[in-house]
């Protein structure tokens, strides 16, 4: 089958003929109609995640997928062919860029029904995301205080959403042009990145969506009220990441060192940091098409490209510019 595979970390994707995958006994057999792109796409291909990810090249790329059901394994028992159903696979098993996948059948849900394939591949990575930080993690409650930043973004225009269905008053960073984009999301605060300084303007939150890391990552740590809780979802990985994904002790060592600095920062002001790398869910999968059914969340998809152009699609992600996410279709 033809798919887009990583030969090399830093080279451009390459379309290969890959091996037809294989489908185990709880595994449901996709054709992949959509696949959403995202940053994590790009670290994988560039080799920053090749510590904590460490995948066997070639790899076929690709976290994100909406399609038909083609078969499943004989222990299946929620699908059947021609379900049409989504999902981010296991971190183990991604592969979406390619004309068919195994999905386990515990990372799949059906996708919602009132929106189309492209806007269902867009979802997965992102809302699991959203949901793990905002729902699992932050236990975010009504009338609670959440900044979320690159709010037109893919992750940031589903967590605007998710954190106003919950109740927050929602504040967000965005450039001027996407501030009545990101209102019109549930934003209830906008701060312009690009004149304004968030850190002089906000105080006393409960919750701090970080996509951005680095010095961002420090400023949000000061706007939050103590015990408030900082969430990076591009780093740098903590001490508990590194045990829960039983990485061996030398690099445990190594990422405590990593991430020492910030935790010291937060310890000093009385709030938290936690690193997420989102995992795959097909339960709270399912919750996510019940909100998207609801009208609770809508799918953002800003650029829609043709499968042979994979690698440019990919590419237009590290030029930025783009509301929501990036999908590529026709992939059979």
């Amino acid at each position: 089958m033809r798919a887009f595979v990583v030969t090399k970390y830093k080279e451009p994707l390459q379309e290969a003929d890959a091996p037809e995958p294989t489908v185990g006994e709880h595994d449901v057999l996709v054709r992949v109609e959509a696949a959403g792109l995202n940053p994590l796409d790009e670290k994988i291909r560039a080799g920053e995640f090749k510590q904590i990810l460490p995948y066997k090249l070639p790899l076929i790329l690709g976290n994100d997928v909406a399609g038909t059901v083609i078969r499943v394994g004989t222990g299946v028992r929620g699908f059947k062919p021609g379900d049409e159903v989504y999902a981010r696979p296991d971190q183990s098993r991604i592969g979406t860029f390619a004309e068919r996948i195994a999905v386990a059948e515990g990372d799949l849900a059906l996708k919602p029904a009132s929106i189309s394939m492209a806007e269902a591949g867009s979802l997965p990575l992102v809302a699991l995301t959203a949901w793990q930080a905002l729902v699992e993690r932050g236990k975010v409650r009504p009338g609670q205080k959440v900044l979320i930043h690159a709010g037109a973004g893919g992750a940031g225009s589903i967590a605007i959403q998710l954190a106003k269905h919950l109740g927050a008053s929602v504040a967000t960073t965005a450039g001027a042009s996407n501030a009545d984009f990101v209102r019109e999301l549930g934003a209830d605060t906008v701060i312009d990145y690009r004149t304004q300084d968030f850190e002089q303007l906000l105080s006393g939150y409960d919750l701090v969506l970080d996509s951005l890391g680095g010095e961002n990552l420090e400023k949000s740590l000061r706007v939050l009220k103590p015990g408030g809780k900082a969430i990076g979802i591009s780093g740098p990985p903590d001490p508990a990441f590194a045990r829960e994904a039983g990485l061996n002790p030398l690099l445990r060592l190594v990422i405590a060192g990593l991430s020492s600095k910030i935790r010291k920062q937060a310890k000093k002001l009385d709030v938290t940091y936690e690193f997420l790398l989102m995992r795959a869910d097909g339960e709270q999968l399912r919750q996510i098409t019940a909100l998207v059914e609801q009208g609770a969340l809508r799918p953002v998809v800003g650029k829609v490209f043709g499968f042979d152009q994979t690698p440019q699609a990919l590419l237009s992600l590290s030029q930025g510019g783009t509301r929501g996410k990036t999908v590529i279709t026709g992939c059979n």
